[in-house]
């Protein structure tokens, strides 16, 4: 797990949100609230503009091998969503499928604020074969992350789940993954204003051909959060 510590001159943990196959299902406030922000300076609390609750969700088509398909959407201005492209890329490690029936999925979750620190984060992987036009072997292992502060604060896994839907071969299968986060510290020190739920899943079939659906929901959100998603 990596650790890292947010500077005091951060802007009030600002970043994230995105989708492709784009639903948003509780969407985020157009009157911005109120929510007391310290202020690193003096140690005083003033008052910062939050976005209110935030849920996207949506799908993404499995890349090619040795290819990594990825969007981001941040929050803008407006509280509103601003979707950026959905960009199929080289995969980071150029990994490629070791054999003709056997393949494997990752999946990325990750929640930025305005700095580009990251947050919270879920990541999936998922290998399986496709042997006559079934799946076999699905194996899913899930990792986390998350920003920790100085005095013990920062955010924390909450909760975490896993499920799947195939023990042998099936004619296809399903995996998901579930994080909930909460957050403590410097910029709440009650726990009660910021939570992450991340939620990923895989549909494997027994052609071949995959896909990715990854949701996020905030309990508050402020301009320029970010969220990036993707699948390689």
């Amino acid at each position: 797990m990596r650790s890292r510590l947010l500077s005091l001159r951060s802007l009030p943990l600002l970043s994230l949100i995105m989708a492709a196959v784009f639903v948003l299902s509780t969407p985020l406030s157009a009157s911005a609230a109120a929510a007391p922000v310290p202020d690193a300076r003096s140690g005083t609390a003033r008052q910062g503009k939050a976005c209110g609750q935030f849920r996207v969700t949506g799908a993404l088509p499995a890349p090619p091998a040795g290819m990594a398909v990825r969007q981001e959407v941040s929050v803008g201005d407006d509280c509103k969503p601003r979707l950026g492209p959905v960009r199929f890329v080289p995969a980071s490690d150029g990994r490629r499928d070791t054999a003709a029936d056997r393949r494997e999925l990752r999946t990325w979750s990750a929640m930025y604020d305005c700095c580009g620190i990251l947050m919270t984060a879920l990541y999936t992987t998922s290998t399986w074969e496709n042997v006559d036009s079934k799946v076999r072997d699905v194996n899913t292992t899930a990792r986390h992350d998350w920003n920790r502060e100085p005095w013990d604060g920062g955010w924390s896994l909450a909760g975490a789940s896993q499920t799947g839907d195939c023990a042998g071969t099936c004619p296809g299968a399903s995996a998901a993954a579930h994080a909930e986060f909460g957050y403590r510290g410097i910029f709440d020190l009650t726990g009660d204003w910021y939570a992450n739920t991340h939620d990923s899943a895989v549909q494997l079939n027994g052609d071949g051909t995959a896909s990715c659906r990854l949701d996020v929901t905030l309990r508050h959100t402020f301009i320029g959060w970010h969220w990036v998603r993707g699948c390689a």
